[in-house]
């Protein structure tokens, strides 16, 4: 299938670049910088600059690539376990905020407009409201949330997964990641309440191309704080999967 891939030079991106290309899709990279290009060029990914919050420009790049499946991996967190400031720390989650709302929208109109079949986009596993654990798929995101989990939860997540879930026009999958850890993120071992490897969070979105009903999927390790039921029946999806496997 052709695939576009919005966040491709990100640290799920270089894990899933060389699961797609091996399955033989074509796949097409989004990045603003040239530094990017040269990282998706050497995964051997086609390569647009665009910035996803100019809808036109990235209208013209999706349609150019002409996707099946159109994968969002958009985050803006990286200065985010850097910072002491705690107001600096809320002007990165809002900015964060913003990508996922805004630039899902962007992703999900263009999508639209170039006839995909099918959107993949990240989210979280700890925006559930609380309650007993573990937390499933069809329990309610935390709407009540203040603070910086207002910012993320509410100015983010809900309307990102509101966008990607309710267009009819594609079909609409969610991966609620769990706290990311291994290579290229920001601890090498298993760290907060349903931690995922990179390289298995990867392999959930490759998955996902052709597998699972629309609807959000938790991916996280086994013994946290969500279900991940629904994502080994459905996508077929290991939490124990890395790189250089062959099933």
């Amino acid at each position: 299938m052709r695939i576009f891939l919005a966040g491709a030079s990100g640290v799920i991106g270089r894990s899933l670049i060389p699961l797609l290309r091996d399955a033989g899709h074509i796949v097409t990279g989004m990045t603003r910088t040239t530094e990017g290009q040269t990282r998706l060029e050497a995964l051997g990914a086609r390569v647009e600059m665009v910035d996803v919050f100019d809808g036109g420009a990235l209208g013209g790049a999706v349609r150019r690539a002409s996707p099946d499946v159109v994968i969002h991996q958009l985050t803006d967190l990286s200065d985010l376990s850097a910072s002491l400031d705690p107001a600096a720390q809320d002007e990165i989650r809002k900015r964060n905020a913003r990508l996922r709302r805004e630039g899902t929208a962007n992703l999900a109109q263009a999508a639209r407009l170039a006839g995909a079949g099918r959107l993949i986009a990240q989210s979280i596993a700890w925006a559930y409201a609380p309650k007993d654990t573990p937390y499933r798929e069809d329990d309610p995101l935390d709407l009540a949330a203040t603070g910086a989990r207002a910012i993320s939860i509410g100015e983010g997540i809900v309307p990102l997964e509101d966008t990607v879930l309710r267009d009819s026009a594609f079909e609409g999958i969610v991966l609620r990641y769990g706290e990311l850890y291994g290579p290229g993120t920001w601890t090498s071992e298993p760290n907060g309440t349903s931690p995922v490897h990179v390289e298995a969070a990867a392999y959930a979105a490759f998955l996902s191309v052709d597998h699972g009903r629309p609807g959000p999927y938790n991916i996280a390790e086994p013994g946290g704080t969500v279900s991940i039921d629904k994502a080994i029946s459905e996508l077929g999806w290991r939490p124990d999967f890395r790189l250089g496997q062959t099933s």
